[in-house]
């Protein structure tokens, strides 16, 4: 355990699942608990639909206790560092023309008032 340091990247092979996280092994002597809210910056409901017994999977050291020998372990922040699953937001301007239009006929305005926008970029 002595070479595992806080803040290093490294990979490890998923051991257990519980509801509230999964716990990893390091190495033969070490073990590591991700917590449910490390796992992605997503909503986690099911940890399952992430990760499953015996996948390798690459971890961030969050901290280590030496008395209990507990490390913290995040997928989340490799998943950060990597610039993995980063939203693209699309901004859409409503016009303010009064009256009401159907969806249908707006629908084509702000396709072609995206395009634009992207082009723009």
């Amino acid at each position: 355990m002595s070479h595992i340091e806080v803040g290093s990247i490294v990979k490890g092979k998923v051991t257990g699942i519980q509801p509230y996280g999964v716990f990893v092994e390091l190495d033969e002597e070490t073990q590591g608990l991700v917590h449910i809210s490390e796992i992605s910056h997503e909503f986690v409901k099911n940890i399952k639909d992430y990760v499953n017994v015996g996948d390798e999977i690459i971890v961030k050291v969050l901290s280590i206790d030496p008395q209990t020998k507990r490390v913290s372990l995040s997928m989340r922040a490799v998943e950060e560092r990597q610039g993995k699953k980063r939203k693209r937001h699309v901004k859409v301007k409503m016009s303010l023309n009064p009256g009401f239009n159907t969806l249908k006929e707006k629908l084509q305005e702000w396709i072609e008032q995206s395009k634009k926008e992207d082009l723009s970029k």
